[in-house]
């Protein structure tokens, strides 16, 4: 995980995963720049680490700040090499229940902002590449959810924003490996702030939701440790790491009447959600 000589962008840092993330990546030698809404980050930990940093605040959803935030790299640290999109926001309801601006808001936080970020860097990248002939050091680490895997009830917005990471990051992963990026997305299970509802109070001692064990994590698919691995999506937390297999074919049907009766006992519960993560 040595990120010496290296500059990491990392969103949403000003507090829980996305603070945890920025620190482990300090502390592996990289030099940061942060990014979160006006007024959220503290820097004085990083400081303390003596790591180097700057902070673009922003709306990760505005082209604006996308731009601000590789600029700020390339210009007071010479250039990027990791991106970790982090920033997110919640507003669950069910679906019935759901209004324009909550689905809007989701989904252009989470899936455009990463969007914008990530069509930066890999343009930064690849001309990067073309100038120097040979592929560069880029690493995407994008922050997906089980919420997609599992169709969540409550968060439609949320859990269609995360599939669209999830697909945003293969198609970045297949489309620019040659230029030396490598692009993977994590569902990470952390206690933060915007989960708290989910999880509850950290218990006393060791938190295996801690985002810390995630941030170990990030920082090893930063480092030159990930350089093997591309396009892939990982359940993530505690000190476990489960690597997800991509859908596969069940059963091809050439006659409707073949799909009506192989749906007739069909147990109703079993649909595309996948209900294995939640033994892990």
């Amino acid at each position: 995980m040595d990120l010496a000589g290296k500059v990491a962008v990392v969103t949403g840092a000003g507090a829980g995963l996305g603070r945890a993330e920025a620190l482990a990546l300090a502390r592996a030698g990289a030099s940061l720049v942060l990014n979160d809404l006006p007024g959220t980050i503290d820097t004085t930990e990083i400081d303390g680490l003596g790591a180097k940093c700057v902070v673009v605040e922003g709306d990760v959803g505005e082209r604006s700040t996308a731009d601000a935030l590789v600029t700020a790299a390339v210009e007071q640290f010479g250039g990027l090499h990791v991106v970790v999109n982090n920033a997110g926001v919640l507003r669950d309801r069910m679906l019935f229940n759901m209004t324009d601006d909550e689905w809007d808001l989701v989904v252009r936080v989470h899936l455009r902002g990463h969007f914008l970020l990530s069509r930066n860097a890999v343009a930064f990248w690849k001309q990067q590449s073309k100038e120097a002939g040979a592929p560069v050091y880029g690493r995407i680490v994008n922050t997906s959810s089980e919420a997609f895997l599992l169709g969540s009830e409550g968060q439609a917005n949320y859990a269609a924003a995360k599939a669209g990471i999830t697909a945003l990051t293969v198609a970045t992963a297949r489309g620019t490996s040659r230029y030396g990026v490598r692009a993977n997305a994590i569902c990470p299970r952390a206690r933060t702030g915007m989960t708290a509802h989910v999880f509850g109070e950290a218990p006393e001692g060791d938190d295996s939701l801690a985002p810390e064990h995630v941030a170990r994590f990030v920082a090893h698919l930063a480092g030159p440790s990930g350089e093997k691995i591309n396009g892939q999506v990982f359940v993530v937390h505690g000190g476990m790491v489960a690597l997800m297999a991509p859908p596969t074919v069940e059963r091809r049907f050439d006659d409707l009447r073949d799909l009506d009766g192989h749906f007739a006992d069909r147990d109703p519960q079993r649909t595309f959600a996948c209900t294995d993560t939640m033994s892990l």
